[in-house]
């Protein structure tokens, strides 16, 4: 039976790693989208943040589909009564909806309006909601594998 409980904490410790390597590869596609921004690149700039949409998108599909358990009947919305777990689940549910809204807002301002301008002025924005959201995730969620 230890044996058994070794090998789960040893597939989470894994998953969290994994994970949070995943995370920097999306800083890193992050960090394409701003430089190709700031040098007025429109077309690297609408590539960059086309590559970071997908593979965030594909990312916190994983989380949730992992690591974060399906809101019971109250979808998003905070319920009367919570656990400390059920509400960390919830708000990092939350917080991939609203990073990923924010990275769509700006991967559509390049591809229909082609809005070098309103794109950069949502990247602070999305800057800050993933930033918070890693550290969140890797301290309060992942930690707990390890």
């Amino acid at each position: 039976m230890k044996e058994s409980g070794d090998a789960m904490r040893e597939d989470a410790r894994s998953l969290g790693d994994t994970l949070t390597r995943e995370h920097r590869r999306l800083d890193e596609l992050f960090g394409k989208f701003l430089a190709a921004a700031s040098a007025g690149d429109a077309e690297e700039t609408r590539r960059a943040i086309g590559a970071f949409d997908s593979e965030l998108r594909r990312h916190t599909a994983f989380e949730e589909e992992r690591l974060l358990p399906e809101p019971s009947g109250h979808k998003l919305a905070p319920p009367e009564a919570e656990r400390d777990d059920d509400r960390l689940f919830r708000e990092l549910r939350l917080e991939h909806v609203q990073i990923r809204e924010v990275s769509g807002m700006i991967l559509r301002q390049l591809t229909e309006k082609s809005d070098l301008s309103a794109a950069r002025s949502l990247a602070a924005n999305l800057a800050r909601r993933w930033d918070a959201h890693t550290a969140r995730e890797e301290r309060e969620l992942f930690a707990r594998t390890r």
